[in-house]
C-alpha cells in the first residue's frame, strides 16, 4: 500500500546480489518497512490534526491506499483507526468513532449492536437508501474495490458492531428492534397473498414471505441475504470465496402486507389479480436491475395498458 512512496534508501545492512524473496525476509528489510509504515501513519495523523478540511479534501485520493494499508498491516490499522474517514450519502466525512457516536442513538439494535448501513451504489440504491433515511438512519458509501475486505475489517475490530448493505433487507428488518408491526391481513388471506405472488415470479430462487411493515413502505422488495450476497461479491473478485459464487442465488421477495396494493389485488380476479401482482413484482425487480430483456419489454407493454 506504500507503492505511492518514491525514494532511496541507504542501508549498508541490505545484502546485494540476492534473490528478491530472499531480501523480502531479511530482518533488516523489515524492520526498514516498519519503520516507514509508521512515519507514513504518524504523517498521516499529523495533516489530519493540523488541517483537518485540507485532510478531507485529499481523502478520495488516498482513502484507497489508507483502507488497504489497515487490511493488511496491524500497526498500521492501529494508528489509521483514528484519522480514517468514512463517508455518507450526504457527502458528510466522519472518522470511525466520530460515526460510531453519531449512529449509535438510532441504529442500535435490540441486542445492543450498532448497525452501519452501507451503499455501495448509490443511484442504483436510492430507493432503499431513501426508505433507510425515512426511518432516520444514516447510509455510508462504501463503493471502492477494497470495501468488502474493509467492511469485514471493521466487523473484526468495532466492538459488538455489524455492517449491513442498505439493500439487504426491507427499511424496517435492517435493525431488529423491539417493535413489532401489525398485521392487517388474517392468516388465511395472508396464504392467499403468498400464493397469487408464487404464481406471479417466473425467476428461480425466489422466497416469497408476506411481512408486517409501514403502510408507506414498498408494497414488493427483493433483497439478498448480506452474507449471502457478501461471500458472493468477494468470490466475484477472486477472494477464495469460489464455493459462493457456484451456488445458485437466493432472493427474499417480501410482501408489504399492510400495503394498500396487496388489498387491492386480493380484491381483483383474475387476469386483473395477476397483472396487478405481476406488476408490483416487476417494479421490485427494476429497482434491483434485474428485469432486463423480454421481461422488461413485457413489464413496459403491461404498463402502457394499466395507464
Amino acid at each position: 500500500f506504500l507503492m505511492l512512496l518514491h525514494g532511496v534508501i541507504d542501508s549498508p545492512d541490505i545484502p546485494l546480489n540476492v534473490s528478491r524473496s530472499f531480501l523480502q525476509a531479511d530482518s533488516n528489510v523489515k524492520k526498514i518497512n516498519n519503520y516507514i509504515t509508521k512515519k507514513v501513519a504518524d504523517k498521516l495523523s499529523e495533516l489530519f490534526n493540523k488541517d483537518r478540511k485540507s485532510f478531507e479534501d485529499k481523502w478520495k485520493d488516498i482513502g484507497l491506499f489508507v483502507k488497504y494499508g489497515m487490511i493488511s498491516e496491524e500497526k498500521f490499522y492501529d494508528k489509521a483507526k483514528d484519522f480514517a474517514l468514512v463517508g455518507n450519502t450526504k457527502n458528510e466525512l466522519f472518522t470511525l468513532n466520530e460515526y460510531k457516536e453519531k449512529v449509535a442513538p438510532l441504529q442500535t439494535d435490540k441486542n445492543g449492536t450498532v448497525v452501519y448501513l452501507y451503499s455501495n451504489d448509490a443511484s442504483k440504491q436510492d430507493a432503499f437508501i431513501q426508505s433507510a433515511n425515512k426511518k432516520d438512519y444514516d447510509v455510508l458509501v462504501l463503493d471502492s474495490p477494497i470495501d468488502n475486505h474493509f467492511i469485514q475489517q471493521l466487523e473484526q475490530k468495532l466492538e459488538k458492531t455489524s455492517i449491513k448493505r442498505v439493500d439487504s433487507s426491507v427499511a424496517d428488518k435492517l435493525i431488529e428492534k423491539d417493535e413489532v408491526n401489525e398485521h392487517v391481513l388474517s392468516e388465511d388471506q395472508v396464504k392467499e397473498v403468498t400464493t397469487i405472488f408464487e404464481k406471479a415470479i417466473t425467476k428461480p430462487g425466489m422466497q416469497v414471505e408476506v411481512v408486517a411493515l409501514n403502510p408507506d413502505e414498498l408494497p414488493v422488495t427483493i433483497t439478498m441475504d448480506e452474507f449471502m450476497r457478501r461471500m458472493k461479491d468477494m468470490a466475484a473478485m477472486g477472494g477464495g470465496m469460489g464455493f459462493y459464487g457456484q451456488m445458485p442465488d437466493s432472493y427474499k421477495v417480501a410482501i408489504n402486507g399492510n400495503h394498500k396494493l396487496v388489498s387491492k389485488i386480493l380484491k381483483a380476479e383474475g387476469e386483473e389479480q395477476s397483472n396487478l401482482a405481476k406488476q408490483a413484482v416487476d417494479l421490485a425487480l427494476l429497482a434491483q436491475g434485474m428485469l432486463t430483456g423480454a421481461e422488461l419489454t413485457a413489464f413496459v407493454s403491461r404498463s402502457v395498458e394499466l395507464i
